[in-house]
């Protein structure tokens, strides 16, 4: 059987599935209501929380999809965050910050974080992020090789830079490009010479 792989921009708002079997989730939106018609055994590979948005990886290839959710896989996410980030609060998160896990105290591997210094060209959220009454905000680059329960979010926070609004901007070589939000791409070679 051909596996089939896609790309989509999760939009803020969605949950990483095609279907759930709890009753609170039940009126939460999923990728099924995307406008493509995915095959059935469709999967998202890894997972982006219901706030988070960007880069999403679909496979109908169980190994594949485990492949992409290992730790050699990077993932990059642009992060804007509360307040103008320092340089020394970039310096913690690339050397790892302790964040919580499950209720047990984790420290985070070493990873890259680097400030953005133009706002990136995303498309409109569905929910306004903030009023700029409410202070200033930056963007900041974070490539990970780990994908912890809200990672990102809970690293920006230590260093008391609180994260807005998250999107996954890139993950191995496939990057998100000038998608929109709710775009769906089918991605064939690249895939398979990515994550082999």
């Amino acid at each position: 059987m051909k596996h089939q792989h896609f790309k989509i921009f999760k939009p803020y708002g969605y949950l990483s599935q095609f279907i759930t079997h709890q009753e609170k989730a039940k009126k939460k939106k999923m990728l099924g209501e995307l406008n493509y018609n995915f095959p059935r055994e469709t999967m998202a590979a890894g997972r982006l929380d219901e706030p988070s948005e960007g880069l999403l990886i679909l496979t109908t290839d169980g190994k594949m999809s485990a492949k992409i959710t290992g730790t050699k896989i990077e993932k990059e996410y642009f992060a804007q965050v509360d307040g103008i980030i320092t340089a020394e609060a970039i310096q913690k998160l690339q050397q790892g910050v302790e964040i919580g896990i499950d209720g047990e105290k984790y420290t985070t591997k070493p990873c890259q974080a680097i400030k953005i210094l133009e706002v990136p060209n995303f498309p409109k959220r569905a929910k306004k992020i903030r009023d700029e009454r409410h202070g200033p905000t930056s963007w900041v680059s974070i490539t990970l090789t780990e994908g912890k329960y809200r990672q990102v979010r809970k690293m920006t926070a230590a260093v008391g830079f609180p994260t807005l609004r998250l999107v996954r901007v890139r993950i191995g070589n496939i990057g998100i490009e000038k998608m929109d939000a709710g775009d769906v791409e089918e991605i064939t070679e690249l895939m398979e010479n990515e994550f082999n």
